[in-house]
């Protein structure tokens, strides 16, 4: 079984990565394939058909994209949504070209629409606006869906997707603005730690929920679904939807994940909120039923796995320092 792993260097991808090559030492018959972004350029559709033909895997696992957090959804919203629109593409139609059997396209929760019900099932895709922060690079995984589901309807090829709720752990991106809410905490609680600060000063009111899953969580998540024969995979919900959340089911208050943080980073100052932030989305909470039924769990708990991802930051903190 050869498996084209892209986005292998990022968080999720090298999570996944990581499980393959456990499944290979095995004695598993897994031949994994991967290429860094200089090797191999996919937003560019003749480097990518070339790849594929050459290559010809079997599986393809696209865990790579353009990730940030509000300030750089806000930043950026071209490159949001081009260069992930033009990686979706190349790597989806192109699998398709060479023969891929399956393919697995990692999305997000931010394709659900920011006034959606919680929590938010499969089929609330399309039914509202989306959150106007995140807005391109929703647009763009909402478009990887639907191009798996098309080339399901049309070709009977079995590429599917997996959304998954906010992702961390070990690879994470401490960027201080280009981060993510929870690695972006890490490092300010731990620098205010290092600085003798006594208080730190978080976006927004504080109020939000939000669901975190651990990436090995998602790793162990995205080769489960991947694995599932297509009778499985199809029999959970009429009409067919090919893409399935993944979370934990349990969110917590953005206040209640810095105090989180601070706890783990030893951080016993004052945590203030700064409302003239925004706050984004008031709740983001899977609905993982689907999954659940499926046949998997999340096992890594929010506190256990901050303790984990504060450890790996500080294991390797000094490739952060000039960030």
């Amino acid at each position: 079984m050869k498996i084209f792993v892209a986005g292998h260097r990022g968080m999720v991808g090298g999570a996944i990565l990581r499980r393959l090559e456990d499944r290979k030492v095995a004695g598993e018959d897994i031949e994994l394939v991967t290429r860094t972004s200089s090797d191999l350029d996919l937003t560019d559709q003749a480097a990518v058909r070339g790849f594929m033909q050459d290559t010809r895997p079997d599986q393809v696992i696209l865990a790579a994209a353009k990730v940030g957090g509000i300030f750089a959804n806000n930043t950026y919203p071209a490159q949001f949504i081009y260069e992930n629109l033009m990686i979706e593409s190349n790597v989806i139609h192109q699998a398709h070209a060479a023969g891929v059997t399956r393919l697995l396209q990692l999305g997000s929760s931010c394709i659900y629409p920011g006034a959606v019900p919680q929590p938010m099932r499969e089929d609330a895709l399309l039914t509202g606006t989306l959150e106007p922060t995140n807005e391109p690079y929703a647009i763009a995984k909402i478009a990887g869906i639907k191009l798996c589901e098309s080339y399901n309807r049309q070709y009977g090829t079995d590429f599917r997707s997996v959304m998954p709720t906010n992702l961390y752990g070990p690879g994470d991106n401490f960027h201080p603005d280009n981060s993510h809410v929870l690695p972006a905490l890490i490092r300010r609680f731990h620098e205010a730690v290092q600085d003798g600060l006594d208080n730190v000063v978080i976006w927004g009111t504080g109020t939000p929920r939000r669901e975190f899953l651990h990436v090995d969580d998602m790793a162990a998540a995205s080769l489960f679904v991947l694995a599932l024969d297509k009778v499985s995979y199809d029999a959970n919900t009429e009409p067919m939807l090919s893409h399935i959340n993944v979370g934990c089911g349990v969110d917590v208050s953005i206040l209640e994940l810095a105090q989180m943080v601070a706890k783990a980073t030893g951080f016993e100052g004052e945590i203030r909120t700064d409302p003239s932030k925004p706050d984004g989305t008031l709740r983001k909470l899977m609905d993982v039923s689907r999954l659940r039924d499926m046949g998997w769990s999340a096992s890594i708990g929010l506190e256990e796995g901050i303790t984990q991802s504060y450890s790996w930051f500080l294991e390797h903190q000094d490739d952060f320092r000039e960030n």
